[in-house]
């Protein structure tokens, strides 16, 4: 599976951002794909994940309610709509997938989950 973000920039504070994920190859293989972020200096975190298959959907604490994860299995994209940005929310961000299945409410939370990684799209917030 070969992953491309794109949609990254620059905001400004309070505003938005959709990033894209494009998946190819054997996309029928995944049950999750997730986004994650990683600013300088900090490791890598989770941001938010769905099931590919039913569509369920996971965040980080830090980001609910102002982002939303969603899919087209038809086009074989991922989105990341981000509201209300601030400086925090600046990083790159990385677009994951997982073949592997995962049953409960704690799944696909850690890097460690997801084999197929894009390359990132950078994210500025200007305050």
């Amino acid at each position: 599976v070969q992953l491309v973000e794109s949609g990254g920039g620059l905001a400004q504070a309070g505003g938005s951002l959709t990033l894209n994920c494009s998946a190819s190859g054997d996309v029928f293989l995944l049950y999750g794909v997730g986004w994650f972020r990683q600013a300088p200096g900090k490791d890598r975190e989770f941001v938010a994940t769905i099931r590919w298959r039913d569509g369920g959907t996971r965040y980080a604490e830090s980001v609910n309610g102002r982002f939303t994860i969603s899919k087209d299995n038809v086009k074989n994209l991922a989105f990341l709509q981000m509201n209300r940005l601030n400086a925090e929310d600046a990083a790159n961000y990385f677009c994951a997938a997982t073949p592997y299945y995962c049953s409960g409410d704690r799944c696909y939370g850690h890097k460690d989950d997801y084999p197929y990684w894009g390359q990132g799209t950078q994210v500025a917030v200007a305050s």
